[in-house]
Order: C-alpha cells, then structure tokens, then sequence
C-alpha cells in the first residue's frame, strides 16, 4: 500500500487548503500534519529542512519535498494523471498551456490584491493589528479591474481555462472563500454575473466542501 503524501501547515491557510482541494480531486491519500505557527514550529532547522522559506504549506511524497502550493499541485496532478479527476491539469498541450497562463494570471493579478484584502478585513481584526485603510483602498481598485477581465471571461466561457473545472478555478477557491464568507467585500464577486455563477459551481464541489470542512 502506498504511503500517504504529507502536507504540513494549517487547513485554514489559503495555500495548505489550495493543495488539499487538489489532493481530493486526484483522489490522492494525504495526511495533513500540524505545524504550530504561533510556537515558531515553522521557522525551526529540520521544517527549514523541507520548507527553506519557512512558509506553508510544506509537501512530501516519500522522499520528494516541495514547497510551493501551485508547484505541488501541478506535480500532483501529473504524477496521479490517472486517477481522480484527469483532466484537472489537462490532457494535451494546448489545454496545458491554457490552464498555465490562467495560473499565472491568479498568482500575479489575482493573488496580491485579493491576499491584502482577505488579511486586512478578515485576520487583522483577530490578530488585533491595525487595518491599513490606504492598502484596503488600493487592493479593491486592483481586484475590480482584474475581475472585470474575468467577467468578461467566464462570459465566454463555462471555466477559465475552457469548459471544464481545472487547476486554473482550484487556485481561486481559498482567497475567493474568505473574499466570500468573511469580509465584507463579497460583492466584488457575488455582484457579477459571470463570476457569481462560477463562485457558485467551483464553491459547491465535493472536494472544496471536504476542505471548508476542515477548516472547521
């Protein structure tokens, strides 16, 4: 029987939980293990070890570590093409390349604003660190104008990479889930049309429920 993969760090950290989604679509065997944040677990040598940054989420599959979550979930889908969903990541070149640029659009564009303000409205206030209202400001401006892009998009298409769900919609669903469900700031997606059907179809699928889930 084969060993389960290791995902180390939190479920509620949005790139633990972007690894976990995939690792339930490609129906993949894990074990989450705990790394204590606030004890400094993950700034100590043997995590350091596996995880040169010190960051979340940290990943093994025997004797492989890697640390970056949209790495790990590209090396997971094509280790494990066969099983789960296949064609999260694809099934030719073209289909590849589509999923990748739109990879690439939700870590530079996507990412960075929706990041700020997930931390600034969501974890500032629990954390009691002050909110940075000039950052908040800049981060929505940014986020409207990538979202509109999707709109347009998702209008096109039933998915961002083409017709069906892949990687490139996985990505999306942690900082859209806190985006969502706890700022204020849900509207920036739900108020779309396009984006609002998508959030609903990417949002209630089986793998992600399992996630939230956890979270708990």
């Amino acid at each position: 029987m084969a060993t389960p993969v290791k995902v180390y760090g939190p479920a509620f950290s949005t790139a633990v939980s972007r690894v976990l989604a995939c690792l339930i679509e490609k129906d993949v065997e894990f074990q989450l293990v705990a790394v204590n944040m606030a004890k400094g677990e993950h700034k100590k040598p043997d995590y350091l070890k596996i995880q040169p940054f010190g960051q979340v989420p940290a990943f093994q599959d025997e004797s492989i570590s890697l640390f970056e979550s949209r790495a790990i979930c590209r090396y997971v889908s094509e280790k494990y093409a066969n099983q789960g969903n296949k064609g999260l990541y694809g099934t030719n070149p073209l289909e590849k390349a589509s999923i990748d640029q739109w990879l690439e659009a939700e870590g530079q564009n996507f990412s960075p604003p929706s990041s700020a303000l997930v931390f600034q409205l969501a974890f500032a206030p629990r954390m009691k660190i002050k909110q940075d209202e000039g950052l908040i400001r800049q981060s929505e401006e940014k986020l409207n104008k990538v979202l509109d892009v999707y709109e347009k998009r998702l209008g096109e298409n039933r998915y961002l990479a083409g017709d069906e769900f892949t990687l490139a919609d996985l990505s999306h669903l942690p900082n859209t889930h806190y985006l969502v469900n706890a700022t204020e700031r849900g509207e920036l997606v739900t108020s779309r049309e396009n984006l609002a059907r998508w959030w609903g179809e990417i949002s209630s699928r089986e793998s992600w429920k399992k996630v939230v889930d956890m979270q708990k």
